[in-house]
């Protein structure tokens, strides 16, 4: 509703003060009494006019309407411009909003009225003003008089006129709010009812959604934004779909792959811990064999030396043999002696014998002497004889001795260089050992190293073969997840299509104001009027005019 205050400044404004005010009301007997036949004349036009006769439904709403025109126009030459008045005003304006009269048909009905209501007034003052001017009684005063009350006439009319279609301005700029709020609103609706389907899809992984273009127009970037998102989430989908069936594609050959990695080096750690362990004892005996090598090393040196010490005493025997077969040949060489002798003596003692025998019994003690020396000499040849066997034998031996003495020399000789060479060799032999070993303990701590390495790896291989089997699963269970959305791989894209509620023919028109108001519903819907307004209680259309 208007302010007090804006009505205030408007009669301030047109000058419509208490002298004017009192000119009104000193015409108000010749307005009412002009008024009902004005009116009748209005509503003659507006029911033989085309585009204003479809306002009214009948007598009976032109009678109530009426009535209520003279009422208001009471109030109004009365001079009251007060709260009632306002309000009647107010209301006038926002029935006219409602019923679609255009202010072009107010401002015409005013003139009418105001042309019928000046033509009263003149008529009722004119004759006087004549008369006293033809006599000479001041008649100018009476002109400035009857001016006066048909500016006010004027005014007040205009001031009403403003009023009512200021009212009417501001109803209809609230009803187009009001519908603008309303159209804004259910396009909202909409746009909140197709995201909210699109969401719902999206909630359930339905990847094929795409809203549907029955959007306004406003929101129709929104609506595309939204489906390209949704193609793009769609395609970015599809793609982790295909990535997550190759993953687990992948992630099962690497799990079986780690598997068998697992199994292997496991059984390659085993293998290597026994290979270490038979190293270690290989490494161990090829020890003890340097460590014999190096003993029969000092060995075969003692033995060298050994041996080089008997050939020494073998060629000094050789030398002592050689001296004994020398000694035994001049031994040899007396015992010839000594038999030459012995023979010489037997033969003197058979000489004697003879010689004796031939002295007869002188020759008897002789010949018994004789007999004894040639006893002895016997004897002496006998033994001379053993000796000489005995020695024949022992220079045999002895020349045997020399001989195997000799070669056993010589065998020494060959031993001392084959004890040479097997020193050389053994030497050798301690030499490489003690490297081998040295190597073995180096291949040997390489090998602990691998083992050691090896048992690490197999560790994590194992706990990569446990990564790769939890990968899988993950992987798996991406894959499911991925299966859940509805990526359109094996089907075309299903727009859905929601269609919203109808808009109502008319949301602003009740069964009272679409009883007296069919032209206007069907020019509204024509194009002719955006705008209609609920009737008010009690309110018939022109019942305020």
């Amino acid at each position: 509703m208007l302010e007090p205050d804006t009505l205030a400044d408007r009669l301030q404004f047109v000058k419509l003060d208490s002298k004017t005010r009192q000119n009104l009301r000193g015409i108000k007997s010749i307005i009412m009494r002009a008024l009902p036949g004005a009116l009748d004349k209005f509503y003659d036009q507006v029911r033989s006019f085309p585009k204003t006769r479809h306002f009214f439904s009948g007598q009976a709403h032109i009678d109530a309407a009426k009535s209520r025109q003279i009422a208001h126009w009471g109030t109004i030459s009365d001079a009251r411009f007060d709260q009632s008045y306002m309000e009647a005003a107010t209301r006038i304006g926002e029935v006219h909003a409602r019923v679609g009269l255009e202010p072009r048909w107010h401002i015409g009905g005013y003139a009418l009225l105001i042309e019928s209501m000046l033509g009263a007034l003149l008529e009722a003052r004119w004759p006087k003003a004549g008369l006293a001017a033809r006599i000479g009684l001041g008649g100018g005063a009476d002109v400035r008089q009857v001016a006066e009350e048909a500016g006010a006439l004027v005014k007040a009319a205009l001031i009403d006129m403003d009023y009512a279609i200021s009212a009417y301005l501001e109803a209809s700029e609230t009803a187009r709010q009001k519908v603008e709020a309303d159209v804004l609103a259910r396009e909202r609706g909409t746009v909140v009812d197709r995201v909210g389907a699109g969401m719902a899809a999206l909630a359930t992984g339905d990847l094929t959604f795409r809203m549907s273009s029955d959007v306004p127009e406003e929101y129709r970037k929104l609506q595309e934004d939204f489906n390209g998102a949704i193609e793009s989430l769609q395609t970015t989908m599809q793609a982790i779909d295909t990535n997550a069936q190759a993953v687990r594609t992948g992630s099962d050959e690497i799990r079986q792959a780690s598997d068998d990695l697992a199994r292997r080096t496991a059984q390659q750690a085993a293998s290597l811990e026994q290979a270490a362990a038979t190293l270690d004892g290989i490494t161990t005996t090829v020890r003890r064999s340097a460590e014999d090598a190096g003993q029969a090393r000092h060995m075969a040196t003692v033995a060298k030396t050994d041996a080089e010490r008997s050939g020494d005493v073998v060629r000094q025997t050789v030398t002592t043999m050689s001296g004994i077969e020398a000694s035994s040949r001049q031994i040899g060489s007396i015992i010839g002696i000594i038999d030459e002798i012995a023979f010489l003596t037997n033969l003197l003692a058979v000489n004697a014998g003879v010689e004796a025998a031939r002295a007869g019994d002188a020759g008897r003690g002789f010949a018994v002497v004789a007999t004894e020396v040639r006893a002895l000499a016997q004897r002496s040849a006998e033994a001379a004889k053993e000796i000489k066997e005995l020695i024949s034998a022992s220079g045999r031996q002895v020349t045997t001795g020399v001989k195997l003495v000799g070669e056993t020399g010589k065998a020494l000789d060959r031993i001392v260089e084959q004890v040479s060479r097997l020193n050389v060799l053994v030497t050798d032999i301690a030499i490489s050992s003690a490297n081998q070993a040295t190597g073995l303990n180096e291949v040997n701590d390489a090998v602990n190293q691998m083992d050691q390495v090896t048992q690490q790896n197999a560790a994590m291989v194992e706990q990569s073969a446990a990564a790769s089997r939890s990968m899988a699963n993950e992987a798996e269970d991406l894959a499911r997840l991925v299966e859940q959305f509805q990526t359109g791989h094996s089907q075309a894209f299903q727009t859905a299509s929601r269609t919203g509620p109808a808009p109502a023919a008319s949301l602003w028109q009740d069964e009272e104001s679409s009883a007296y108001m069919p032209a206007a519903a069907s020019r509204s819907a024509a194009g002719g009027n955006v705008l209609s307004f609920p009737a008010a209680k009690g309110a018939d259309g022109w019942d305020e005019f």
